[in-house]
């Protein structure tokens, strides 16, 4: 059960925005050299976890290179598919960082020769000197979170960047042979920002870029949004609306080309995020830094969402976690079914009982599913029910009651 994808938090951003409820630590000057003992020092317990003592790379005498052998090849075979650095925003920790975290983690996990290395980036602290620097450290992918074009709009949602910084970002990657880039955005904005959202979809076409992200904007009770909601000073907008967005850009990503390959994701032909996809098939993956998420079946475990108490933890040599759970086989077996549901792959219409292949076949009816090739999958108006359709696959799964 050893990890082959790796997720590692940085917390820290200029300001919180007003939909965000992540782990983040606002700060104009975010401290790099502690975030980097604290995650080597979190990588150091975790392998010790994980690999087996022959294969721990933190105990060899090699200076942390990724080197043992003197030949200059690799000290053990690839080990680690993915990499993904998230947050909070990463580009704050400026040049350097990247590459400093590449020699932490090759203390513990030797890269795959393709390793996919995703770093998250926001238009306003992503140039073309970081976008050197990255690519010399061996990022190959890019998460640009662009959110919006529209100016009122980025202001509201607290963005630091304007409607044009999206285009120099994306312009900057590409100058330092980082074409792999993802642009996030944003849709069920507020009706009265006057945010045109089929001008968004057009911006984002003009970019090309190899993937897109789209999120639904929702009102976490601990964000600001979630307050200004419970105050009156904010209004969501209704299902038909949100809906609506969801469904136009569905159809106009995949008419230019983008394979609609889970819920949220669009990408070009063969350019889906290898690390997302671990997610989904409920593959082990170690998460490390501030309220980060690790997963070894049937265990999951969480760390601590405040930066000086995971750095103190880590400080007194002792692991961050916050919590833990042990998923039950009827737990997992609903999270299968909706992460399954959740991807263009679907699931095996050959696994599924009568009464939920049943059900199946009704949501085909309603326009919610295809049954192809022996696989259910669910279209863009199935996906907008997706979580209700799970827990009602799952009801009539073999394990449920029969019906009296």
């Amino acid at each position: 059960m050893q990890p082959r994808h790796l997720y590692v938090h940085v917390p820290f951003c200029k300001r919180r925005c007003s939909y965000c409820d992540f782990a983040v630590h606002a700060t104009t000057s975010p401290p790099v050299d502690a975030w980097l003992a604290a995650t080597a020092s979190e990588l150091g317990l975790r392998a010790k976890e994980w690999l087996p003592p022959e294969e721990q790379h933190a105990v060899r005498r090699d200076g942390g290179t990724g080197r043992s052998d003197g030949s200059g090849g690799p000290a053990a075979p690839g080990r680690l598919d993915t990499l993904y650095v998230g947050g909070g925003t990463p580009s704050v920790l400026g040049p350097g960082a990247m590459a400093r975290l590449r020699d932490a983690v090759e203390h513990a996990f030797a890269p795959a020769p393709d390793m996919e290395w995703t770093v998250e980036a926001n238009p306003e602290s992503f140039d073309p000197a970081l976008a050197r620097d990255w690519a010399a450290a061996g990022v190959n992918r890019v998460s640009l979170g662009a959110q919006s074009f529209h100016e009122p709009a980025l202001k509201w949602m607290g963005r630091l960047h304007g409607p044009d910084g999206p285009a120099r970002a994306v312009a900057a990657a590409r100058a330092a042979g980082l074409d792999n880039v993802s642009v996030d955005l944003i849709f069920g904005l507020p009706e009265a920002l006057g945010r045109d959202w089929s001008a968004d979809l057009a911006r984002v076409l003009e970019l090309e870029p190899a993937h897109i992200s789209l999120y639904g904007l929702t009102a976490e009770p601990g964000a600001p949004l979630g307050r200004w909601v419970r105050q009156g000073r904010a209004r969501m907008p209704d299902e038909d609306a949100y809906g609506a967005e969801y469904l136009e850009a569905a159809a106009r990503l995949t008419d230019a080309g983008y394979e609609h390959y889970e819920v949220s994701n669009f990408a070009r032909p063969g350019l889906a995020s290898r690390h997302n996809r671990a997610y989904w098939v409920g593959v082990p993956y170690l998460g490390l830094g501030v309220g980060a998420h690790s997963y070894a079946p049937p265990r999951r475990w969480w760390n601590l969402r405040d930066w000086p108490a995971y750095a103190n933890a880590l400080a007194a040599g002792e692991p961050p976690v916050a919590g833990e759970e042990v998923l039950s086989a009827d737990t997992r077996t609903l999270e299968q079914t909706w992460l399954g549901l959740r991807t263009a792959d679907g699931l095996d219409a050959g696994a599924l009982s009568g009464r939920q292949l049943g059900r199946a076949e009704a949501w085909a009816d309603q326009g919610w599913a295809r049954i192809e090739r022996g696989r259910v999958r669910l279209t863009s108006l199935g996906w907008l029910l997706l979580d209700r359709l799970a827990v009602e696959l799952d009801s009539a799964g073999p394990h449920a009651a029969d019906p009296a």
